[in-house]
């Protein structure tokens, strides 16, 4: 959405001091940690962007929580699997030989929004070591949440969300819906049905020193019936823990992210069949 459109349809600004009440009012707390997911531009025109939301959800978090967010580099992949667009297939031994390696620093996010790509880069922020599905994480617990990423399996039980789902953390939908919700990936790991594949993925990484390209075991991931899944649980018995309400302009969500993987794992199971 264009900035024109955003200030179209925004009639007073979001600031810091508006969106933390907003967030509030949702039911985000000081101590929480909570995963956010989001879109800049569903809040309407925020005074400050990016940096201002951000400092929003550290100042109602306070010190004691710990903000996580999606730092995905899904072009660090194999070049064969790639479609949008696809590159010619000469190309592949090129670029499996030459792609510089993930940098946990250096490497941007791709398609995780403005708000997550700036919370990459702010000081005191840990990101963890996978070159395709890393996440990056603020406060106390964040070391505890993002070490030891697993190369394979990289949304599983070696993964930042099952560290969140053990220490009892919340899934926050800021301006965006399930079908952005990464938590949901934990229940296509952790749910038995029939057509879940294990596919080969591929990365360049940094071995001690040294750029290679290195091969692992992933979960083919599918998100296209996630948003299904939200929908179902909202108007579950389990739904009744989410919070709903506006921040900014935009829609949001606020649950405990045990609650929605737990329903995911038991929704896949039934529906993905065939």
């Amino acid at each position: 959405m264009s900035e024109d459109s955003v200030i179209d349809k925004t009639k007073t600004p979001a600031t810091v001091n508006s969106l933390q009440r907003d967030l509030r009012a949702l039911g985000l707390r000081p101590g929480t940690v909570v995963l956010a997911h989001s879109s800049l531009s569903a809040m309407g025109w925020v005074c400050g962007g990016a940096v201002a939301v951000i400092a929003a959800l550290q100042g109602v978090l306070e010190s004691s929580g710990t903000l996580v967010m999606p730092a995905h580099s899904p072009g660090l992949s194999e070049p064969g699997k790639w479609e949008n667009p696809p590159v010619p297939e000469s190309w592949w031994p090129v670029i499996r030989e030459n792609m510089p390696a993930y940098d946990e620093v250096l490497t941007p996010t791709s398609n995780m929004g403005v708000i997550s790509e700036t919370f990459r880069r702010q000081k005191g922020v840990f990101r963890s070591s996978h070159p395709q599905l890393s996440f990056c994480a603020c406060g106390p617990l964040a070391s505890r949440i993002v070490v030891d990423h697993s190369l394979a399996f990289g949304l599983g039980e070696g993964s930042p969300l099952a560290r969140i789902y053990d220490l009892g953390g919340f899934v926050l939908l800021l301006g965006v819906s399930h079908g952005s919700n990464t938590s949901m990936h934990l229940a296509e790991y952790r749910a038995d049905f029939p057509t879940r594949r294990v596919v080969r993925e591929g990365a360049p990484i940094d071995a001690s020193g040294s750029r290679q390209w290195t091969t692992f075991e992933e979960v083919e991931p599918d998100s296209s019936d996630f948003d299904r899944i939200g929908e179902e649980f909202l108007t579950s018995d389990a739904g009744r823990v989410v919070r709903r309400g506006k921040v900014g302009l935009a829609d949001c969500q606020l649950m405990p992210q045990r609650d929605v993987v737990d329903f995911a794992v038991g929704w896949l199971e039934e529906n993905r069949k065939k």
